[in-house]
């Protein structure tokens, strides 16, 4: 199957739903993530990147999200509220390679269903279309990035020294990670029954007296 670039559009899962991030959407996503607390593990270039305002922001996320060659998703809860976003991006078609990244969510969801489905669905798009590697990296100093991207089941790879310039000039080590379309179905029931879990917790939680 040749790789191809997926159409962007809605996604709908379990708990969220995926739509493309446009530039009218900047202020919900503001106000979803543009707190210190996301940008300190290394997000958006690290501490420095971080920007108080909607101006500072809109500048920055014209220029970081490269929405005309990346698939950028805005991710809202069942509720409608936006929580975070998350991209399918750096296609290569002739490799069958494509980098799944740029990822932030508001801190009240860290550790819910949204990481894990969004990179369910986002991982379903790749190879659902032909690409047969997704890169997957953070910071080498990120923990807890880090300790996210291999409990998706992602594999290391190992450590690109001095590959990105952050915020504030220093130069980042990034933790490379990767999902060949062959690990692929093991990846993908790993994340279906850490979101059944979830589902089984909350419907417990529902029915308890």
């Amino acid at each position: 199957m040749v790789a191809v670039r997926p159409q962007p559009r809605v996604i709908d899962g379990r708990f969220i739903r995926l739509e493309p991030l446009t530039r009218q959407l900047y202020p919900e996503l503001f106000a979803a993530i543009s707190t210190p607390e996301v940008f300190a593990g290394g997000y958006g270039g690290g501490p420095a990147g971080y920007r108080p305002t909607l101006d500072g922001f809109t500048e920055f996320a014209d220029s970081y999200y490269a929405l005309d060659r990346n698939n950028v998703y805005a991710v809202r809860l069942v509720d409608g509220r936006l929580v975070g976003t998350s991209t399918l991006g750096d296609f290569d078609e002739v490799r069958e390679s494509a980098h799944l990244g740029w990822t932030a969510w508001a801190p009240d969801v860290w550790g819910t269903a949204v990481n894990p489905e969004a990179k369910l669905l986002i991982l379903s798009e790749a190879f659902d279309n032909g690409f047969g590697r997704v890169k997957l990296q953070a910071d080498a100093l990120n923990t807890r990035s880090r300790g996210a991207i291999t409990k998706l089941g992602a594999q290391f790879e190992g450590i690109v020294r001095r590959d990105q310039v952050r915020a504030d000039g220093t130069w980042r080590d990034a933790a490379v990670y990767s999902i060949l379309n062959d690990e692929w179905p093991d990846v993908r029931r790993g994340l279906i029954a850490r979101l059944d879990a979830i589902e089984a917790s909350a419907t417990k939680g529902r029915l308890a007296p």
